[in-house]
């Protein structure tokens, strides 16, 4: 058997605005109102390019995170992974059984208990029978749902509903994985365990491809990264450098263009990962467009993947700096990494207070923090702990007498 991989060459995907008849049904529909004059007509203008030029290739044990916005044609390409479309140009090949962790629990029955949707929905992805009885049990413990399994899945909450369907896909065994936006099913809790899972199937040697707004999700289970703007990509490389341009880019377009000033050139030095306390820097160049207003504030900040608010940051007015009067100045910034180990973005920015919600910031920098594990929260604050039995607080006291 060939190796499993996935490869996109130059693909492009074309949709249509408006009316669009694949169905008997909307063919009527269309005679109808074509009968009492009521027919839209088409227009060049109407076809758009949902997926434009993208090439990328997946090999085993590599996992291609894709990120964008809404309509980015993240979905799009999930749809042309799973042959459920073909490509208007270009080709794209996958090899292998495909398994695919999308809208987890589509295709349930609502009449039909727990049990009996386990079944239909195994046979539904493939699975054959004997598999579904083999994995039955390792389905129902993992979904936590035992005590309901003979209740029709109409009476379940969406939660559980979510967490059956994730057990049943993620305990399938395909030779590549396509992962849909599933990283946030049912409770926390079990996000933690659904989590864990994919980790442990990524790592397992399979081609993987995920699409999530979870950033940092995206961080921690991919090994390269693809950003999606209108349907071309944008940026390729690491998760870092692929957040970092998608956090940046989350401030341009409209707001970008009457932005008063320009972030160009962000350096952070000594470079990443740090160890938790270590020094780094961040500097960045500014260009003004046109004379900059007293009351503009600029500052920096920390950011973690997972939160849009900053954990830490600063600002020139803060500290009573006053800004330049000059088309070109740079910022530099001198931090200590006291933050739980984890991934970071670290950028300026900038914002008209008689505007307060139109903020310019600049591309986005990762910065990996690593060390100590056994510490949980936001900062690192040392907080070693200490075990005392009441024999230990006499003999402490004895000590203090003497």
């Amino acid at each position: 058997m060939a190796e499993p991989y996935v490869r996109f060459d130059s693909v492009w995907k074309r949709f249509h605005r408006g009316e669009h008849h694949d169905t008997v049904r909307d063919a009527i529909l269309s005679v109808g109102r074509r009968l009492t004059g009521r027919r839209r007509l088409a227009k060049d203008s109407d076809e758009f390019w949902a997926v434009r030029d993208v090439s990328f290739d997946v090999r085993p044990g590599e996992t291609l995170g894709i990120i964008g916005g809404n309509g980015a044609g993240k979905s799009t390409i999930l749809k042309l992974l799973t042959r459920i479309m073909r490509p208007n140009r270009g080709s794209l090949h996958v090899e292998g059984r495909v398994g695919a962790l999308i809208e987890v629990s589509a295709g349930f029955h609502p009449d039909l208990t727990g049990r009996e949707n386990i079944f239909l929905q195994g046979a539904l992805m493939g699975m054959r029978n004997a598999m579904i009885q083999q994995k039955f049990d390792e389905i129902v413990e993992f979904s936590g749902i035992a005590e309901f399994l003979d209740t029709p899945v109409k009476r379940y909450s969406s939660g559980m509903n979510a967490r059956l369907g994730f057990s049943i896909a993620a305990h399938l065994d395909p030779d590549v994985l396509i992962i849909d936006e599933v990283l946030a099913v049912g409770d926390f809790r079990f996000q933690q365990r659904a989590f864990g899972r994919l980790h442990e199937l990524a790592r397992s040697g399979r081609p993987v491809v995920v699409v999530s707004h979870q950033l940092d999700r995206i961080a921690q289970l991919c090994s390269k990264a693809m950003l999606l703007v209108r349907g071309q990509v944008h940026t390729a490389g690491t998760p870092e450098q692929c957040i970092g341009a998608y956090l940046a880019s989350a401030g341009s377009g409209t707001e970008m263009e009457r932005a008063p000033l320009a972030f160009v050139t962000p350096i952070l030095e000594p470079g990443t990962p740090l160890s938790v306390g270590d020094p780094f820097a961040f500097s960045v160049q500014v260009a003004s467009r046109r004379a900059l207003p007293d009351d503009l504030i600029i500052g920096m900040r920390v950011r973690s993947l997972s939160e849009t608010s900053s954990i830490f940051g600063t600002t020139l007015a803060r500290q009573n700096i006053p800004i330049p009067h000059a088309v070109e100045f740079s910022i530099r910034g001198e931090f200590r990494a006291n933050l739980i180990p984890g991934r970071y973005i670290v950028d300026a920015y900038a914002v008209d207070p008689r505007h307060a919600n139109e903020v310019w910031a600049s591309p986005g920098l990762p910065l990996r923090v690593i060390g100590d594990e056994s510490r949980f929260g936001r900062a690192h604050l040392g907080g070693n702990l200490l075990v005392m039995t009441s024999a230990d607080r006499e003999n402490a006291a004895a000590l203090r007498r003497h």
